[in-house]
Parts: C-alpha cells; structure tokens; sequence
C-alpha cells in the first residue's frame, strides 16, 4: 500500500474518490432527515396515517439500492452517471429508515412538558423545533448514525453503474487484479463510517449540554 500512494496519480485519484463518497454519503443524509422530520411528525400527530407512512417506509427501504440507481434515471429523465441519482436514492432511504424513529423520538419527550410548554403560550411549531426536538434528540441520533453508516455502504454500490466513490477503488482493483487498491478501499470507507460516526456523537453532545449535566451531576 506504501508503494501505491507513492504514486502522485494514486494519491489524486483516492482523495477525488474519497471526497466524492463524502459527498454522495452526507447530502442525502442531511436532506434525508429534513424529510424525515415534517413526516415523522405528521405520523406522531395523525394516527390514521401512521400505519400508511410506516408500510410506505418499509417498502421503499427493501428496494435494492442498485435498482434505485437504475429507476430514477428513467423516471426524472436525468442522466445515467448522474451522481444525482445517488443523492435521490440515498435520501429517500435515510428518510424511509427515519420516519418511524423520528415519531418514537417525539414520542419520547414527556408529556408534562409539552403540556407546560403549551401553557406557556407556545405554539405548535415553535413548540415542536424549541422544546419536542431538541428533547427527541437523544433517541433519534442513534437513528441517524446508522443512517450515516448505511449510505456510506450503499454508495459503493454506485460504483458499479459508474458512480464515483471509494467504491470504484472496488471496481477498478477487480478489474485490474490490484488487491492493494481494493483494500485501500476498504480500509477508507470503514475509517470514514468510523469518523462521521464520531463527528454525529459529537453534535449530539454539544446539541444536548443538558444530559451531559444530568450525568455529571448523578
């Protein structure tokens, strides 16, 4: 591997690969939680629909990712190596894997709060981004860090319909029989769940100064 990163080539094309993949992994995460939200939370609030959002969810999440890739093109029109149907694919699965954690979130916050803060004057939308969320934080982080994990590994599979991403160090290593540029590949998605996951750990504290004082304080 030391002989594979001597070369500048090399080096240029795992550091365009890696921030690809960042790229590819993290947008549809963020954008997959934006519409998760407003629907988890239409489903924490209407119980008819739950059961329709849910069965939704689900069978959006069982399609294969590699079909997705394929589909989206011949729906929207955009072109086949777009790296826009990754970001589509991705965030329609962060969202389907979210919706149902987001409404166990919410309803995880206890109810004498949202009773005071509704007798405080709050309305509802002010209520729910100051007070439900902030509180659903704990709960839905865990989601949320293995929705990370999951598109890190799904955008590898991009690679195989010419997508980049770490995944093509994959493809490429197969194909030139470059066993150190597979492991290279390897070894650089797995540091990266490992980071992001991290990074999400981090943001979760810092987002919740208050359980780190509850714990000291115990």
């Amino acid at each position: 591997m030391i002989d594979y990163f001597g070369s500048p080539s090399n080096r240029e094309l795992v550091l365009e690969q890696l921030t690809e993949h960042i790229y590819l992994a993290l947008l549809p995460l963020l954008l997959g939680v934006l519409l998760a939200l407003p629907l988890g939370r239409l489903a924490q609030q209407v119980r008819w629909l739950r059961g329709a959002l849910q069965g939704t969810a689900n069978v959006v999440y069982t399609i294969p990712s590699l079909a997705l890739f394929v589909i989206i093109p011949g729906v929207l029109g955009t072109p086949l190596l777009s790296s826009v149907n990754v970001v589509i694919a991705l965030t329609l699965y962060t969202a389907a894997l979210l919706v149902g954690p987001v409404k166990d979130a919410l309803d995880s916050v206890p109810v004498h709060i949202v009773a005071a803060a509704t007798a405080l004057g709050y309305r509802p939308a002010r209520r729910f981004l100051t007070v439900e969320l902030p509180l659903s934080v704990p709960v839905l982080a865990a989601a949320v860090r293995v929705a990370s994990v999951s598109n890190i590994s799904m955008v590898s599979v991009g690679a195989l319909v010419g997508i980049g991403g770490l995944g093509r160090l994959f493809t490429d290593g197969f194909q030139r029989d470059y066993p150190e540029q597979i492991v290279i590949g390897i070894v650089l998605t797995l540091l990266l769940a490992l980071v992001v996951d991290l990074l999400l750990v981090l943001l979760w504290r810092l987002a919740t100064p208050w359980a780190r004082a509850g714990v000291n304080a115990a």
